[in-house]
């Protein structure tokens, strides 16, 4: 099978360009391979507990052991992919992943699970931080730039929604070893298929950014910040322990920007925030995504806690969301931004999410699930169907391609820190709130509904921020059919098209 090149040719032959798309599924099928584990544990952690000994305290490092490493080396991952070769940096993190799922299936104590899932995050971060690197630089044309960034959303939004039914269907058919063994043979399937299709990249080179000291503060920074967040709920937002080590954190990353801003070889060039997109699209991201993972985890605790659905149930309530963002984000999004530009598509996803999120706030103790469930999830679907191709085609545009693996690193680490802050501040809230009302005489299905009730009407809040961002922030951009056009007149090597430039 023919290799792709690193630089592909701006009139692709018909073998380089179905090369390129069957690469782009190999490198999506190891993507969704790391997304799915993000969810589908949840759904085994009573199993992983009984059969463990786990008590409800240390289970959670079965998920922050995953999530510390994970979200505090995404950035690191990024910029060495642009450094020493994202292909490269793609290949160790998928061995390593891999490698540290066969050992997470095989546990049969708590240590070993635990460390194993610390293993798993490293492997995480550093295949997945230079994946959206490698297809921007695999698909320079703005019409099949937008196609492949709409397959890459899709496994992105879509995947969280899967994990809730193969983790149920896995869990309760075999059991949860097996949520882990999965993953054997999609990582060497994956691995020897890239090693194939995809060409070496060199990179530019560690001499231009082996800034040690920089990747110390901001990988310390980073894990820090997560634990920080992810055990606030354990602590309280407000505790002693909570504000020195959150206070910690931002003091290693301002100890970070200053030594990028002086440093000779930055580890990451603070002129990459010079571009307005790439800044509002990770600070609107940050704020989507804490919204809408608190509707993935916390409305999935709501249907098996007050509603009583099994695993597979709640799997099979939450599919039309990953059918809706499939169906979306990998055709009609991609038209619809060609046609009218990434903000104009994003705007109105943003405000159907918001009013998602707001509808399943009605669902009552007693919830059906046609009348109650099934429309905030649709609405759901189609403003994530159509936000985040959007937004991932603005964080990305006017990236120079040596800096696209610092980029696409930028754009996971917001999405995973956006994350775990949301959901840990939606579940204390929502924790609270159940307490209050529990405390005030209210059943216990009353209680936590009132709790989840409260924690999507933030999550609603949250995304509409997202909007105001976009709507100030966002410059409304032309047509990416017009832009292609304008590419197809200057020819290769001239200027940029009008979509990537950016305000002074």
């Amino acid at each position: 099978m023919t290799e792709i090149a690193s630089a592909v040719p701006a009139v692709p032959t018909p073998e380089t360009d179905r090369s390129r798309w069957i690469a782009l599924i190999v490198l999506c099928a190891g993507f969704l391979m790391i997304i799915l584990d993000q969810t589908i544990v949840n759904v085994a952690l009573p199993s992983i507990q009984s059969d463990l000994g786990f008590s409800q305290s240390s289970l959670a490092w079965v998920v922050n052991a995953y999530l510390i490493t994970f979200g505090g080396l995404l950035l690191l991952a990024g910029r060495l992919g642009d450094l020493l070769g994202r292909k490269r940096i793609f290949m160790i993190g998928l061995t390593l992943f891999t490698v540290a799922s066969f050992l997470c299936g095989i546990a049969q104590s708590q240590e070993l699970l635990v460390g194993a899932r610390f293993l798993q995050g490293i492997g995480g971060a550093l295949t997945s931080a230079v994946i959206l690197g490698m297809i921007v630089t695999m698909f320079p044309q703005p019409r099949e730039q937008a196609k492949a960034i709409g397959v890459y959303a899709f496994v992105a939004s879509a995947g969280a929604a899967v994990g809730l039914l193969a983790g149920g269907v896995l869990t309760q058919a075999i059991n949860w070893h097996w949520i882990f063994f999965v993953n054997l043979p999609i990582g060497v399937a994956t691995a020897f298929l890239a090693n194939r299709l995809l060409d070496r990249d060199e990179g530019i080179g560690l001499r231009r950014g082996a800034d040690v000291v920089g990747a110390m503060l901001v990988t310390g920074a980073l894990m820090l910040g997560v634990y920080t967040i992810v055990k606030a709920s354990d602590y309280g937002w407000g505790s002693t322990r909570t504000l020195v080590f959150g206070a910690i954190s931002v003091a290693l990353l301002a100890s970070f920007v200053a030594r990028e801003a002086t440093a000779r070889t930055p580890l990451m060039p603070l002129g990459i925030f010079r571009s307005r997109t790439l800044s509002a699209a990770n600070g609107i991201q940050a704020l989507m995504v804490a919204g809408m993972f608190g509707m993935f985890f916390l409305g999935a605790l709501f249907l098996q806690r007050v509603l009583h659905y099994t695993a597979i149930e709640v799997g099979l309530a939450f599919l039309p969301v990953a059918l809706l963002i499939g169906t979306l984000s990998l055709g009609f999004t991609t038209r619809l931004i060609m046609r009218f530009g990434a903000r104009a598509t994003l705007v109105p996803g943003l405000v159907l999410m918001a009013a998602g999120l707001l509808l399943f706030r009605r669902a009552p103790v007693g919830a059906s699930y046609v009348t109650d469930i099934l429309p905030p999830m649709l609405l759901l679907g189609v403003g994530a169907g159509l936000s985040f191709p959007s937004l991932m085609t603005s964080a990305m545009s006017g990236v120079s391609p040596s800096e696209s693996g610092l980029a696409s690193g930028l754009v996971n680490t917001t999405q995973q820190v956006g994350g775990a802050l949301g959901l840990a501040v939606l579940a204390t809230l929502s924790t609270t709130r159940t307490a209050h009302l529990s405390h005030a005489g209210d059943s216990v299905a009353s209680s936590l509904t009132g709790g989840y009730h409260l924690a999507f009407a933030v999550g609603a809040g949250l995304v509409l921020a997202a909007l105001v961002v976009a709507l100030a922030f966002l410059r409304p951009n032309p047509a990416m059919a017009h832009a292609e056009q304008e590419q197809v007149e200057l020819g290769p090597g001239q200027a940029e098209p009008a979509y990537l430039e950016e305000a002074a």
